[in-house]
């Protein structure tokens, strides 16, 4: 790369190096308002080795530390999905062209890459690198102090209770990955993934509502949770961001065999009013923008974009 720079490809980077690609991270969120990196990306970056994951890490000539890049080779059917950030001070250089070409390179010149923000930098990058505009991610928000206090009406013989660590994990994997069979990045979730999450400062399993039937009762029948007592049919995983006083609908998700009797809607104004209780002044959440039935109810339920994530991805 003319000396300018080298880029080094690892399955695991040291845990040195690791570090300082978070910090690299942070400073990059702060100067763009938004993570180039999502949690899953920082999750893998500092979690140890895993399947399917490169990480990319670039230096310049003085062997400073200016630029990373993730690749995951997960899917068995996408191409391979890439996020890179280049740190703030030393932008302009052709640090994010030769990132992104490398990644290319690295995938077999068959990559999708998300654009965090959508921001114009981000958007000429891909235009540079030949990618076009594949999937657009809208975060959509709705303010908390107006939320309507009437009790959500559950499906017949549906009660609700919070998650237990350790004793409902498999029970939720196997709901989420049918409730999210078509979404991949969500619904490929495994136990090395939730425990990830539930080692972070943030979980709190009060705001992990579980929706739940007697075992073998209601639709679908099945195997129960809790020493058999209940089965999982639907969940609403909240999350909050205290530094920023945002909560997230971070996980929505309903048994295909529960969905069309209004579970879904009980469960959201659940998480909501569980949010506005903990005095959180707003609210967002993640949607596809071509998924309208969503997107439609959202809006309903007073939710507005607020920003919108762009992925980009080879013609090929």
């Amino acid at each position: 790369m003319g000396g300018l720079r080298q880029v080094e490809a690892t399955d695991e980077p040291a845990a040195e190096v690791a570090r300082g690609v978070l910090e690299l991270i942070g400073a990059a969120a702060v100067q763009d308002g938004q993570s180039a990196v999502s949690e899953q990306g920082r999750l893998q970056l500092r979690g140890g080795r895993r399947d399917g994951v490169r990480h990319l890490v670039m230096r310049d000539a003085a062997g400073v530390l200016v630029g990373y890049g993730q690749l995951e080779d997960t899917d068995p059917v996408e191409a391979p999905a890439a996020e890179l950030v280049v740190h703030p001070e030393h932008r302009g250089k052709g640090h994010g062209r030769a990132l992104g070409l490398a990644l290319l390179a690295e995938s077999g010149k068959r990559l999708r890459v998300w654009a965090h923000g959508g921001h114009p930098a981000a958007r000429h990058l891909a235009q540079v690198l030949g990618l076009t505009l594949f999937r657009e991610l809208r975060q959509l928000r709705r303010p908390l102090a107006d939320l309507a206090q009437a009790e959500p009406v559950l499906p017949a013989g549906v009660t609700v209770r919070t998650f237990v660590p350790g004793q409902d994990d498999a029970a939720w994997l196997a709901v989420n990955a049918a409730a999210f069979a078509h979404h991949p990045e969500q619904g490929s979730l495994t136990q090395r993934d939730l425990d990830d999450r539930k080692a972070e400062s943030w979980f709190d399993p009060k705001g992990f509502f579980l929706a739940v039937r007697p075992a073998g009762g209601g639709p679908g029948g099945g195997p129960g949770t809790d020493a058999g007592t209940d089965r999982i049919v639907g969940f609403h995983w909240t999350k909050v961001h205290a530094a920023e006083q945002l909560g997230e609908v971070y996980v929505l998700g309903v048994d295909p065999k529960e969905q069309g009797g209004g579970l879904g809607k009980a469960l959201t104004a659940i998480g909501l009013r569980h949010l506005a209780g903990a005095g959180l002044p707003t609210a967002m959440l993640y949607v596809d923008a071509d998924n309208v039935p969503a997107v439609t109810v959202y809006e309903r339920l007073g939710f507005s974009t607020h920003e919108t994530d762009l992925m980009y991805r080879t013609e090929s």
